[in-house]
């Protein structure tokens, strides 16, 4: 058992699925992996179950009965590490979006530099995104300025869904009490751990749109983000 789990979220990724594990476990240092399956019917899980031959006490797989959000996925497997002690836990997507060579930039960050929480940015050194469409662009950064000017909270990129975090700061934040599964999921859990103090830092990667798949981004998950974040901060949420 290594000190870290990259989480890896999946619905329908037969086609990406193979390739982030095995480029996860090309990295220098070493990782274990989680993959959460929503019971994808094209086969995801499967894959998996094949290369558990091959990486037997590395690679693990949680199947969930239904797909019912990227954040309970998450909690998923933030409680499935938890009760495993892992030191430190990062979630990851499955598309490539997220490049499994800033995996140990993240993971440094958090044991040398000192953050309980770090992530992914893709707006703390200007725009570091490529092959998105424009509009597509300017709605994830003007939402991260927007979460920005809404809540006081002091990161660039609340949305990024490439995060480090700490043992200590899922324990402490009440994961049963997360209101939302989307977007507003991510901002969510970075508010909460603000909230709560703790020391954030964003480490800046490029962002690469999916190649292979189809996106899961839908109308809903940004509406939840849009008004979600009004009701964070005028309503307040439970630490």
């Amino acid at each position: 058992m290594q000190d870290t789990l990259v989480i890896i979220p999946t619905y329908n990724e037969k086609e990406n699925i193979e390739l982030i594990i095995r480029k996860t476990f090309s990295q220098h240092k070493a990782f274990d992996i989680l993959v959460v399956d929503d019971s994808s019917p094209d086969g995801t899980a499967n894959i998996v179950k094949e290369l558990q031959k091959e990486f037997p006490k590395s690679l693990f797989l949680e199947i969930r009965k239904e797909k019912n959000g990227l954040g309970a996925a998450y909690i998923h497997g933030f409680k499935w590490a938890i009760a495993k002690k892992y030191d430190y836990i990062i979630e990851m997507d499955a598309d490539f979006s997220h490049d499994p060579k800033d995996l140990e930039r993240l993971y440094d960050a958090c044991v040398k530099e000192g953050a309980d929480l770090s992530i992914g940015s893709r707006y703390s050194k200007g725009v570091n995104v490529v092959n998105w469409p424009m509009k597509r662009v300017l709605l994830s950064y003007f939402a991260s300025k927007y979460v920005k000017f809404i809540t006081g909270i002091s990161i660039n990129d609340t949305t990024a869904g490439f995060v480090c975090y700490k043992r200590n700061v899922l324990e402490t934040i009440k994961l049963d009490k997360i209101r939302f599964v989307g977007y507003a999921f991510q901002i969510e859990m970075k508010f909460k751990a603000w909230k709560h103090g703790f020391n954030i830092k964003e480490v800046s990667v490029i962002f690469t749109d999916r190649t292979l798949g189809e996106s899961k981004m839908s109308k809903t998950i940004i509406t939840e983000a849009i008004f979600g974040i009004i009701s964070m901060r005028f309503k307040g949420l439970p630490k």
